[in-house]
């Protein structure tokens, strides 16, 4: 049998307030979580319990204070506890996709550019698979309903639901084995929140481990194979 995509083993969070005389905030103790292949593991629990904080330590956008979480590579098993920059740099690059509530790009840059972006990296200096990247863009953003008006546009200029439709984009177009989603449909109208279900419904089915958190509870049940309460994993420690 493959192991785990992700395994979280005895993972522990406190944040540490400086400014307050270095008062320390816990948040988890003792998370033990694994995510196989073609799972859709649904995180739910109320605001405030660590949802978020938890797909972070998984990205490594937050430290761990205690446990390891091992993710498989194509390279083998990575703690991603104990990963080198180049490390992390490598599984972004090719295992992991996480999809934010937040949009971060270079201004100016067109859409269609951001949206071909992570293809065109592994695409080097070659014209074809360059135009190609950028083909495979055009029909994320067609399917993600942004007017073909807009892909030459930088998305700062965008409203907010038209910049998470690109955000999902840019995060999904390269099919990565773990994949991280945080609300992603929170800023979405109906029809957009339904390509979206579909996209994740396709990420499972052909095998990537996800792993979402969705403040709506429709798009939660439609996508879910497994759900976690994370407040089981709320510290009790004062």
């Amino acid at each position: 049998m493959a192991p785990p995509m992700l395994q979280l083993q005895g993972v522990a969070k406190r944040f540490t307030l400086h400014r307050q005389n270095s008062l320390e905030l816990p948040v988890f103790d003792d998370v033990d979580l694994s995510v196989s292949a073609g799972e859709c593991v649904v995180l739910d629990g109320a605001s405030g319990l660590g949802k978020s904080t938890l797909l972070k330590l998984v990205y490594a956008n937050y430290r761990a204070s205690a446990g390891r979480i091992t993710v498989q590579s194509p390279a083998g098993p990575v703690d991603v506890t104990q990963a080198t920059p180049r490390e992390m740099v490598s599984l972004r690059r090719d295992t992991i996709g996480y999809v934010s509530q937040f949009l971060r790009v270079i201004p100016r840059v067109p859409a269609l550019d951001v949206v071909a972006e992570p293809l065109a990296e592994d695409a080097g200096d070659d014209p074809a698979a360059i135009e190609a990247a950028r083909e495979e863009a055009r029909r994320w953003l067609a399917r993600l309903r942004i007017p073909e008006r807009l892909w030459h546009l930088p998305p700062a200029t965008f409203s907010g639901g038209e910049q998470q439709r690109i955000n999902i984009a840019r995060n999904m177009i390269k099919p990565k084995p773990l994949l991280l989603l945080d609300e992603p449909t929170a800023s979405l109208d109906a029809a957009n929140t339904d390509t979206v279900i579909s996209l994740i419904r396709e990420a499972t089915a052909r095998g990537a481990a996800t792993v979402g958190i969705f403040h709506d509870a429709e798009v939660g049940a439609a996508v879910a194979t497994r759900r976690v309460d994370v407040g089981a994993f709320r510290s009790s420690r004062p």
